[in-house]
């Protein structure tokens, strides 16, 4: 069973940043996706900076990133089959990211139970054990959600989204 949610992340994946006309113009990334579990990046970039005298990304770009990586992995803790939307979202930010830094989310999907996912994820700027963010968060299937996974793939195989 395993191997054929795997199948189905890997048939996906170039939707997960693509698809979001947000994740591309923050420039995220997607750098692994396995049952349960998200890994995306955020690349430093002068435009996305939110205090131009410390050079720190801005904390909306961290807040996406998270949120992006904790829907990822929400998604293939159910099983790859319906994208959910974003119920709760809590993150505390402990620091400032470095400049010049890339920013790496690692999130983990705890349980998934009929509609309803927990997830917590991790932000860090290449040290794990010293985080930029930590984020827990709940997510849900919806009417909505269905519609909008449905719109951006039929987007994507028609080539709008490139």
């Amino acid at each position: 069973m395993t191997d054929d949610i795997q199948s189905r992340l890997d048939s996906i994946a170039p939707l997960i940043v693509d698809g979001s006309p947000h994740a591309v113009a923050l420039g995220l990334s997607l750098k692994a996706l396995t049952p349960g579990r998200a890994v995306m990046g955020a690349r430093y970039d002068e435009s996305l900076v939110g205090d131009p005298d410390a050079g720190t990304l801005h904390g909306g770009v961290i807040t996406a990133l998270l949120d992006h990586a904790c829907g990822m992995a929400a998604f293939a803790g159910f099983g790859a089959k319906d994208t959910p939307a974003t119920l709760d979202l809590r993150i505390d930010y402990l620091r400032p990211a470095r400049p010049g830094l890339d920013v790496t989310a690692e999130a983990s999907c705890l349980k998934s139970h009929g509609l309803v996912a927990f997830v917590r994820a991790t932000a860090h700027d290449g040290d794990p054990d010293d985080p930029v963010a930590i984020a827990q968060a709940a997510f849900m299937i919806t009417k909505a959600s269905k519609a909008a996974q449905e719109r951006a793939r039929r987007a994507y195989t028609e080539g709008r989204m490139e």
